[in-house]
């Protein structure tokens, strides 16, 4: 087995018999004996699917910062994540990628190509995480894909709405449904799941859920199956692999509890305050305390287990890896690999995601597609989350069903020095969407602990930042100069009109994208 210690990824790493990781997992599982069918022998490599457009396999992860992948610039020198990072060195790494600013949001931008203020019907619902949407106001790009011939699958966390569309967006889906779950279920991120697959009402799988995931995840590449469902083995196939992993409780495999022996994380400068040069919300506060030495109690626990829940994520990458080579689809399967956006640990006193800082927000964003996607490159051009969509839609020969908020990347995953002209737009209203927006709640309600809302415009190396909260001003961060973003340039003369410029740059993204809600700022 690939293991998360090593500095090399190794060839035909699945064990002879993957019962051996995870013995007693499908008791009282019936329905997904079919998964482990295949354990024990080894796969035959199938002919390539009569249509040669692309599988695409979309890996997402939950509050996977770019830190927690060592082949970023970010990551502690001594995180390793070998499979990930044999993505990035055979395809195109993005290093500034704004994915989405929390789970729900993010993930709803993904499944519609919009950003927040423009996803109609879209709203929670009762206890959290209770959420719905109306399918007609809010429909689902997956549902063309399979309108074009995609066999179309999703395996993992569902946070978007109790209806996760299967028969309708979805031809095979295995998912842990928050929004229908209640009590502890709703926050069974690591063991013993309830799972409803392919429709079928919710029954507990056992074992630990990115386990799980790959383990659905491989049998559908190499049988085009989700429990006893299969799938036509001549088309092509989109599957979005949503792990569980590594939300809090950040909790690993307890085969790598010992990963990272003596690891020492770099403690962030400004994780204690006072922090003058920031808005007012964020200048006294901070999540951590100061133990008798003056470091914060638990961060260095804590960054460690982090990384250790991070293991079984990349040893799941490989694995994957493995059954697409076996099979003979690596090389005609596009491979994403992101987040729903990062995770702050310490950086401005945070905890948490949420804020607009990249240390909270940029997650790691990899393509990989031999011959269509260039080996071994690393883009500087910012991205965003809507941007995946459109390309996705692209590489897949399909066009796209409605006016998407981003822009097809195939340009840059061509060449990554190409030219771009497209800045990124990234809207925080925490649990608010479409016509909910119009008009703005009362400012009372603009808050998620303790942080207000905000939108955040990233062009070139800038990053400026406006609060939909009155009192808090702006930020403007050069993040060539100032990557930790420390010094807020926003009130200083010399920078006057670079944030005019960007103001302009914003509003212009925001008239684009149409957000009602502008009607009540006075931007």
């Amino acid at each position: 087995m690939l293991v998360c210690n090593e500095t090399q990824p190794r060839e035909n790493a699945l064990p002879t018999n993957c019962l051996s990781m995870t013995s007693g997992r499908f008791l009282g599982f019936a329905f997904a004996a079919a998964l482990i069918s295949f354990c024990g022998t080894k796969a035959v490599a199938q002919a390539p699917a009569a249509d040669e457009r692309p599988n695409i396999l979309y890996i997402y992860t939950d509050d996977q910062s770019r830190r927690a992948v060592s082949c970023y610039e970010q990551a502690q020198p001594w995180v390793r994540t070998p499979n990930i990072d044999r993505l990035a060195r055979d395809g195109t790494r993005f290093r500034s990628a704004y994915i989405g600013t929390w789970c729900m949001p993010s993930r709803a931008s993904q499944l519609t190509g919009h950003l927040q203020f423009a996803i109609e019907s879209m709203r929670m619902e009762g206890s959290y995480p209770g959420s719905t949407y109306d399918p007609k106001l809010c429909p689902f790009w997956p549902r063309t894909l399979r309108e074009h011939g995609y066999v179309t699958a999703q395996i993992g966390k569902w946070h978007t709405g109790r209806d996760t569309g299967y028969g309708r967006d979805w031809d095979l889906q295995a998912v842990w449904n928050r929004p229908n779950l209640k009590g502890d279920d709703v926050n069974a991120y690591y063991f013993d799941q309830k799972m409803e697959v392919n429709g079928a009402p919710a029954r507990q799988l056992d074992g630990y859920s990115t386990d799980n995931y790959t383990d659905f995840a491989v049998d559908f590449i190499r049988n085009r199956r989700i429990g006893q469902n299969g799938a036509d083995r001549t088309r092509p196939w989109f599957l979005w692999l949503c792990y569980a992993g590594v939300h809090g409780p950040y909790t690993p495999a307890p085969r790598h509890l010992e990963e990272y022996p003596g690891s020492r994380a770099e403690v962030p400068v400004d994780i204690f305050p006072p922090r003058p040069n920031k808005p007012p919300h964020l200048r006294a506060r901070t999540r951590w305390k100061r133990d008798e030495d003056g470091s914060p109690v638990g961060f260095q626990k804590a960054v460690r287990k982090y990384h250790q829940a991070v293991c079984s994520l990349d040893e799941g990458v490989g694995r994957l890896l493995e059954a697409l080579r076996e099979t003979g689809q690596l090389d005609n399967t596009l491979i994403v690999f992101t987040s729903d956006q990062g995770f702050a640990w310490g950086q401005h006193g945070l905890r948490e995601k949420w804020a607009p800082y990249d240390a909270a927000l940029c997650a790691p964003l990899i393509f990989h597609l031999p011959g269509r996607v260039a080996s071994g490159a690393v883009c500087d051009v910012p991205v965003g989350g809507v941007d995946i969509v459109p390309t996705l839609l692209a590489m897949a020969g399909v066009e796209e069903p409605w006016t998407m908020h981003g822009h097809d990347l195939s340009p840059l995953l061509s060449d990554a020095g190409a030219d771009w002209a497209h800045p990124v737009l990234l809207p925080q209203t925490h649990d608010f969407y479409g016509s909910d927006l119009n008009p703005l709640p009362p400012e009372d309600r603009r808050w998620r602990r303790e942080l207000p809302w905000y939108v955040l415009l990233r062009r070139g190396s800038y990053k400026y930042v406006r609060y939909l909260v009155d009192g808090e001003g702006d930020e403007l961060y050069d993040l060539a100069a100032d990557p930790d973003e420390l010094s807020n340039l926003a009130s200083d003369p010399a920078h006057q009109q670079t944030v005019a410029d960007m103001r302009e740059a914003m509003n212009n993204e925001l008239q684009r994208t149409g957000p009602e809600f502008l009607q009540a700022t006075g931007w």
